[in-house]
């Protein structure tokens, strides 16, 4: 049947997804994904987080098609991986963390050959353009040897889209590269992003995530724990502190600012922490007042990605057989 030239709305879904890795010598058999349902939405910037062995490689190394799942059903711009391959893979780039380019091959033969790879004709081919958008179009000719390792990264993510994929997934693309660098490469995904690709990442870099990530999921132990707009999840700790600086020392926490969780963290510097759901900032200023504290300075903070990350994350793993 034809591919339809509608676009579809989900980028990548994935349903019931399995993978049961067999037992091998003293190892016993692991079940790194149990049954992921997961949708990304066509034209999303789209965060994947997890801590190591949580199962994020395997379920983006089963859309890749590197490794065979055991059940459920993954596809790609609306091509299920098993029933339709080829359409599959010419409709993903996948920049792994590893960096695996031949390093006897300039840039310009690497993009070209990988061109040819996805049957892409000579005269369409963007290779220029491609190492132009990445910062490497003064080391085309240049062996991939010769590379620094943020210029082999940024090479990778060219070769990834040398075939204009719909769907572009990175998998720790910024592991090892500098401040930098990690900003130009960021750059050129937004751009690709606004352009119309959706943009799969995954990252250690919490903080990047919530910058660039407008849905985020996270998996724990093979499992899905969360799959939320970023500003959703951030909202779920319902928790934020305000540091105040006072006019004067104080000897001990007044009285009227003890249900705000109070902390004299100086003789002129009080911590509170709060509910902004259930408790305004007014009433803390309020209270403030009725105590006779003269501000200074106030600042306050909010719960970050990192605070929801490891609250859903600490979790250790059921027990086989558990509900």
């Amino acid at each position: 049947m034809p591919a339809s030239d509608t676009p579809p709305v989900h980028a990548v879904e994935v349903a019931g997804l399995t993978k049961v890795y067999a037992a091998s010598g003293k190892a016993p058999a692991k079940e790194a994904l149990k049954g992921i349902d997961l949708a990304i939405p066509r034209g999303s910037l789209f965060g994947l987080l997890g801590p190591n062995g949580a199962g994020k490689s395997t379920l983006i190394n089963i859309l890749a098609r590197l490794v065979v799942k055991t059940s459920g059903t993954a596809r790609i711009w609306g091509h299920d991986v098993d029933a339709e391959p080829r359409a599959a893979a010419t409709a993903i780039g996948v920049v792994p963390q590893e960096l695996n380019l031949d390093p006897f091959f300039t840039p310009r033969e690497l993009l070209d050959l990988q061109g040819g790879l996805y049957g892409v004709p000579r005269r369409q081919r963007r290779t220029m353009e491609l190492l132009a958008a990445v910062g490497l179009a003064d080391k085309a000719d240049a062996y991939a040897r010769t590379l620094s390792g943020g210029m082999r990264r940024r090479l990778m993510v060219a070769k990834a889209m040398v075939h204009t994929p719909p769907v572009l997934v990175l998998d720790e693309p910024t592991a090892g590269v500098d401040v930098e660098l990690r900003q130009s490469l960021w750059a050129y995904v937004r751009d690709l992003n606004r352009a119309g690709t959706t943009v799969l990442l995954t990252t250690h870099y919490l903080e990047e995530a919530q910058e660039l990530c407008d849905t985020i999921a996270i998996i724990n132990h093979g499992r899905l724990v969360a799959n939320e707009p970023t500003r959703t999840l951030l909202r779920r700790l319902d928790s934020k502190s305000v540091s105040i600086q006072t006019d004067a020392d104080l000897a001990a926490v007044p009285e009227a600012l003890r249900p705000f969780d109070a902390e004299l963290a100086e003789p002129r510097r009080l911590v509170l922490r709060y509910q902004p759901s259930r408790q305004p900032i007014g009433a803390i200023l309020t209270a403030l007042q009725a105590a006779g504290i003269g501000v200074v300075d106030l600042s306050t903070e909010e719960a970050d990605l990192e605070d929801i990350f490891l609250q859903l994350t600490r979790a250790p793993e059921p027990a086989r057989g558990a509900a």
